[in-house]
């Protein structure tokens, strides 16, 4: 599936950087299986599913379609196409495909705008139908792509969607008819049972016990003021409770984080406990407990704004898990990452473009080896953009593309560069960016030092450097530039004299 909907999409955000996921769900909508894409998508996609089994007539040949984030979504610009597969008139499992369109409406290019509201974010699509009986309403299809800026690129990959649910299908009928439906039903059941037992195995090396951790977001773009991110775990007899209790109420910027991307970020952090090699589905969500704040920062609710919760919020979930576990197992957990997806949304007046993309930053270290330098880490795991694809087909010119030089510290495992990244653009064009740890740096562990912190400047056509906050809109005229340089990892321990 995701072979497919890479090679028959067209824009660079879903065929070059690869931002897309797929997976299959049972019949109750939990997920059995999925492909190593994007961490916060999948987590989440199932919460989508089970809405459409909860709330609609679910029929064979039909397709489903949503971005809301208030019903199983993540941010409007990630739109979900899903289809119930059947077999001899049996429902047997949900397929699912979800992309991150480059541009949804809104009141800025990239759709990732320092919004007040949802409303300010573009079209909020609630679950529709856009296929019954294998009949394709079209105009549906239209409806959603003229809501974007570059409507001929949004129609082509909800295009490249659902031509990779059909495909699919396609292929588990001959699975079905090889295998025998029996026969499926027994696999899927045997997967998950492995799964449990392997997970139930790994929970009994944690101990007993209450492990607390606090991390902050910068501020929402909006108010000067941090967000704390509170989360005590409690381990006790093989269940493991998480209660966000004390995190700060909700935003008025866009850094609030729907329910499903929180629950997505714990799950990620619980499947790397278990290794590579086991089967990624929900049976672990049987072991976990997870309490969440109404009105929080992690509990979005409508209308509220919430295109960063998905990218940065998220990060900011993984690093206080991770943080809370490192008090358990203090020698399995590494240091923080970068901490951002580090975000930059660009498009111009006349709406002849619409660009979006994440850079990567420095993994945190752990005991016996050092962070990796200039990759994507945690929820996010996107590829990067070639240079050369984004000087042919957008009016810009990337004139710096490194990995940051570190500050020397005494640690005894460093954690990874950052990158920066610069963009020289051919014409006036607006400018979104997100991100964070531009104040705050990631943590290090066992007396390892924090990691570098990013920063962001705009840089006039006479070379003045101008810093930027970490979430901002800005117009850029043509020969001026932007510069993202992206937070490095933190350390571990402390290196022996």
């Amino acid at each position: 599936m995701g072979n497919l909907i890479q090679r028959s999409s067209i824009s660079i955000n879903i065929k070059d950087r690869k931002d897309f996921s797929c997976a299959l769900f049972d019949s109750n909508g939990n997920m059995i299986a999925q492909a190593s894409h994007i961490p916060v998508h999948i987590g989440s996609m199932s919460h989508n599913v089970k809405s459409i089994i909860k709330d609609c007539d679910v029929r064979e040949g039909d397709i489903f379609i949503s971005n809301d984030p208030f019903n199983g979504g993540t941010h409007l610009p990630d739109i979900t196409c899903m289809a119930p597969f059947f077999y001899k008139n049996n429902l047997e499992l949900f397929l699912a495909t979800r992309g991150h369109h480059s541009d949804i409406g809104g009141i800025s290019p990239g759709s990732m705008p320092i919004s007040k509201n949802i409303h300010e974010e573009g079209l909020l699509i609630k679950t529709t139908l856009i296929r019954r009986k294998k009949r394709t309403r079209n105009k549906v299809i239209q409806n959603i792509a003229k809501s974007s800026r570059t409507p001929e690129e949004r129609h082509g990959d909800l295009k490249a969607q659902i031509a990779t649910l059909d495909f699919a299908e396609e292929k588990l009928h001959e699975i079905y008819r090889k295998y025998s439906p029996d026969k499926m039903r027994a696999s899927i059941r045997a997967i998950k049972k492995y799964t449990r037992r392997f997970f139930r195995e790994t929970i009994k090396l944690l101990p007993d016990g209450e492990y607390s951790f606090s991390d902050f977001l910068e501020n929402d773009g909006i108010e000067n003021k941090r967000y704390k991110i509170k989360l005590k775990i409690t381990i006790k007899k093989n269940k493991i409770l998480l209660d966000f209790k004390g995190t700060s109420k909700q935003a008025k910027g866009p850094i609030n984080c729907p329910k499903s991307v929180t629950y997505s970020s714990v799950l990620y952090c619980f499947q790397c406990l278990i290794g590579e090699n086991i089967p990624k589905n929900e049976e672990l969500l049987k072991f976990l407990k997870i309490k969440i704040p109404r009105d929080s920062i992690v509990n979005a609710k409508f209308p509220s704004a919430v295109a960063a919760g998905n990218v940065e919020t998220s990060q900011r979930i993984v690093d206080v898990v991770f943080g809370a576990l490192a008090k358990a197992i203090p020698n399995q957990i590494p240091a923080a990452s970068g901490g951002s997806m580090n975000n930059i949304s660009i498009g111009d007046i006349e709406n002849s473009f619409a660009y979006y993309e994440t850079i990567g930053s420095g993994s945190g270290a752990g005991k016996g080896f050092d962070g990796e330098d200039a990759i994507q880490t945690h929820m996010t795991n996107t590829l990067n953009t070639p240079i050369e694809i984004i000087e042919n087909e957008l009016p810009i010119r990337i004139t710096n593309y490194s990995i940051r030089k570190n500050k020397k510290n005494n640690s005894l495992y460093k954690g990874g560069r950052g990158i920066r990244r610069t963009y020289n653009f051919k014409k006036n064009v607006q400018i979104s960016i997100i991100t964070e740890r531009r104040t705050m740096r990631p943590y290090g562990l066992s007396g390892g030092d924090k990691g570098q912190s990013g920063e962001n400047f705009l840089i006039t056509k006479n070379n003045k450097r101008i810093r930027l906050p970490s979430k901002v809109s800005v117009e850029c005229k043509k020969g001026e530039s932007i510069e993202i340089n992206s937070p490095g990892g933190g350390s571990w321990g402390i290196e022996k004299k």
